[in-house]
């Protein structure tokens, strides 16, 4: 499990690699999201059947399921951030539907409260919605971990994604951040968007499958994959359909294993941030 230091000082060094447009835009994205979130929570506290109905439906997931709920979240989170240093995976931003927004929402001011007060959730569950409304007026924090204020956006972004992070990798024993992770496969959406190129012979010689160690024919299609290397395309597929990296420089494709996918944007704040020696 990441430890707390370790996981901010590798998204504030990510952060500091930003140029001055990209922070703008980041927490102009972000302070959107917050907007989001915090009118889908003042529906939640405000409507007795809405707030019902998404109680019911935590208390009906086991503890992996709510784990997948704030993983995907974590997902959500990272996007933002990492598309800024990896826009050659163009992977657009993850669905999340309404119903599992507001479950995610609910279940974090939840673990919010009962950190504030630990005794605030002792009350009747009929009670909550009441105790949930009193708490989220008094510290005007949205369950995403981004602040009402919005110089604050970024600070709370950063606390945000720690703390789930932690959560997630706690659950899981997943360890995030680390160099020897599992093999999971390219997402088969990304694997069917893959261009095809012809080879074009440039004065380097034939070019070489590195998989199977044969020539491509000139003016014949192969697979670009974007870090522009080269594959025939029967043994990319049959390489992606195992692991999510190109077999030339590591180059991470996004994945639908949800897990795979948090490694994969992680490593990416990692290494900008291990680049600039900001970690």
């Amino acid at each position: 499990m990441m430890e707390l230091d370790t996981t901010t000082t590798t998204i504030m060094g990510a952060l500091a690699t930003l140029s001055p447009p990209q922070l703008s835009d980041l927490t102009h994205t972000l302070l959107s999201l917050s907007h989001h979130h915090r009118r889908r929570i003042s529906s939640l506290l405000s409507s007795p059947i809405l707030f019902a109905l998404t109680i019911r439906r935590l208390n009906s997931l086991s503890l992996h399921h709510k784990t997948l709920l704030i993983a995907r979240h974590v997902i959500s989170s990272l996007h933002h951030l990492a598309l800024h240093f990896q826009p050659a995976a163009k992977a657009p931003p993850p669905r999340v539907k309404l119903r599992d927004l507001d479950a995610v929402l609910l279940l974090l001011l939840l673990c919010e409260a009962h950190q504030h007060d630990p005794d605030a959730l002792q009350a009747p569950t009929a009670k909550w919605r009441e105790v949930l409304g009193k708490f989220y007026c008094d510290t005007m924090l949205t369950v995403s971990g981004i602040g009402a204020q919005n110089a604050s956006v970024l600070v709370s972004y950063v606390e945000m994604l720690t703390r789930c992070l932690r959560f997630v990798s706690a659950m899981e024993s997943c360890s995030f951040g680390g160099k020897a992770g599992r093999e999971v496969p390219a997402a088969k959406a990304v694997v069917v968007a893959l261009p095809s190129v012809e080879v074009r012979s440039r004065g380097g010689g034939p070019k070489e499958c590195v998989i199977c160690k044969e020539e491509m024919a000139e003016n014949r299609d192969v697979c670009e994959m974007p870090c522009r290397h080269l594959f025939h395309w029967v043994c990319i597929l049959r390489w992606l359909s195992k692991r999510n990296t190109c077999p030339c420089c590591r180059f991470g494709l996004p994945t639908d294993d949800v897990y795979g996918e948090i490694q994969r944007l992680w490593d990416v704040l990692d290494n900008v941030a291990s680049e600039k020696g900001l970690v």
